[in-house]
């Protein structure tokens, strides 16, 4: 899955074997581009951060994460 595909606004990939890996790699991400100053990233990272403290209410977007995560064609084994 891509930046964009969980709420951001680049391309990077994501890739893990579970949906929370996908979702961790996500957050490493966004923080980085937080710490770098990369203001394109600010309002991703935000919407990351309310998640992190609102688990219960962001279900629906963690289930739709999972959905998506689930849809992916199965890479080369």
């Amino acid at each position: 899955m891509t930046c964009r595909d969980l709420g951001g606004p680049c391309d990077r990939q994501h890739r893990g074997e579970t949906a929370d890996e996908v979702i961790q790699a996500q957050d490493r991400h966004l923080a980085e581009a937080e710490q770098s100053g990369d203001a394109t990233h600010q309002p991703a990272r935000e919407a990351m951060k309310a998640r992190w403290r609102r688990p219960r209410q962001s279900l629906h977007w963690y289930r739709d994460v999972q959905r998506s995560f689930a849809a992916l064609p199965a890479g080369p084994s």
